[in-house]
């Protein structure tokens, strides 16, 4: 591969809740050190053990709020009283000094993102069946009869977005899935609309 310096890649990966995207997330990372993971930020209070600027920003309600009117988040959302979103800003400059950056968000977010930053490289991440993915749900242990169906059904729709996506990947084994997922990068930093600048400087006519 040419080696040439380039903007980082916006890596959204997204999932319904038991495919494996965040063991999978945890995996790139540990494997590939010039590839980060986001850090969102939210308005709830931490929780014990949990690092100002590493787990999360910790903000305050009303300056989340007014970061949102600045348009400083890539996307956001309100949960059970809470706002949790992406700044923007420390997307863009790991991503200007050539770092490839994850973002492990829910489907919603992901499709804001798409409209704010389309360029973004963005993977969907599939159980091997629907039966298995009920299997991983079961084994966590904390769901209860009502909310195993509610997260099972959820999934069922969920699946309906995956045509919104660039790629999917199968996690049928966490290793392969992981693999695939590195050939995608490796793949995307190839195109020609990512580093064609860069080619026509390095060999075209003087």
């Amino acid at each position: 591969m040419i080696n040439m310096k380039r903007k980082g890649l916006l890596i959204v990966i997204s999932g319904p809740s038991g495919a494996g995207k965040g063991t999978i997330c945890k995996e790139l990372i540990k494997r590939n050190s010039d590839i980060c993971i986001s850090v969102s930020a939210t308005t709830r209070a931490p929780r014990k053990g949990e690092i100002d600027g590493e787990s999360y920003f910790f903000m305050e309600k009303q300056d989340f709020k007014d970061d949102i009117l600045k348009g400083n988040f890539l996307e956001y959302a309100e949960v059970y009283g809470n706002f949790y979103g992406t700044p923007k800003e420390k997307v863009f400059e790991r991503l200007e000094s050539g770092q490839d950056v994850i973002l492990e968000i829910d489907i919603q977010g992901a499709l804001k993102v798409k409209e704010v930053y389309p360029k973004g490289v963005f993977i969907f991440i599939l159980p091997p069946s629907m039966e298995e993915l009920k299997n991983r749900i079961i084994g966590r242990g904390s769901e209860t009869p009502e909310s195993l169906m509610t997260r099972f059904e959820s999934a069922f729709e969920e699946l309906n977005f995956v045509s919104r996506y660039n790629y999917a990947v199968v996690n049928d084994d966490v290793d392969i899935a992981t693999s695939r997922i590195e050939n995608i990068i490796e793949a995307e930093n190839c195109r020609v609309d990512r580093v064609g600048n860069e080619l026509i400087k390095k060999f075209g006519r003087r």
